[in-house]
């Protein structure tokens, strides 16, 4: 299985039979400098953890391009169904979806999620959600989305087990990075950490240096991938 890591909170994820990508936000994510055809091509499924248009991203424009189902929160789907997307999966939190090779489960996030539109108009999108993704062949990943810290994070830990967390860092938008720490430290056992969601919006820490040094004695299992280039886990 081979993950790659397009800055901000987007992934694309191979297991050989799916590619699935997570909050495609490229265009105008100024982490990512590669070509966005390239980069989504052969996409299966979108995931995504909320409606907020750096999560959404380049969603409708990848699904009719390459014919990927769009995975998600009821509302959201069903909104981005009217955008022009074929093929949604409707889930809300707690639910698990199926698909050849992994599974998806919704888990809370302590968020927010809807769109805003040029002249103002706010859509609510449902609930936000983080993202744990079970496979046939390979570990199972959590996929925080955007949130703060939160107690039942020990129940995510105790249900799923995962192995790699992709943990936003940023701070102002989402938790910090000792806060990061302190979630990853006191609730999982995680073998690698991906910092996410930072330097790509004015208002965010610039790097995930914090992260990793708020982490302590366990930040050698902080990985950060350089964009664009898959590894194998």
């Amino acid at each position: 299985m081979k993950i790659t890591y397009f800055g901000h909170s987007a992934f694309r994820i191979d297991t050989g039979a799916s590619v699935i990508l997570i909050d495609p936000f490229l265009t105008g994510n100024p982490h990512f400098s590669g070509d966005v055809e390239r980069a989504t091509a052969g996409a299966t499924h979108i995931v995504l953890s909320h409606g907020h248009s750096d999560h959404v991203g380049d969603t409708v424009a990848i699904a009719q391009r390459t014919g990927a189902s769009v995975v998600g929160t009821f509302e959201l789907v069903s909104w981005l169904s009217g955008k022009g997307v074929a093929k949604i999966e409707p889930m809300n939190t707690g639910g698990t979806a199926k698909f050849d090779d992994f599974s998806v489960t919704l888990t809370q996030a302590f968020h927010s999620s809807a769109s805003v539109e040029e002249n103002g108009q706010v859509t609510y999108l449902g609930m936000p959600n983080g993202l744990v993704f079970h496979f046939a062949e390979g570990p199972t990943v959590y996929h925080m989305g955007d949130t703060d810290i939160f107690a039942d994070m020990a129940l995510i830990e105790e249900l799923h087990h995962p192995s790699i967390g992709m943990v936003p860092v940023g701070d102002r938008l989402t938790m910090g990075a000792a806060v990061a720490a302190l979630a990853c430290r006191r609730y999982f056992n995680f073998d690698s950490i991906i910092p996410m969601h930072y330097g790509t919006l004015p208002i965010l820490d610039t790097s995930p240096d914090k992260f990793i040094e708020a982490m302590e004695g366990d930040g050698d299992r902080v990985r950060k991938p350089p964009v664009g280039e898959a590894f194998e886990v």
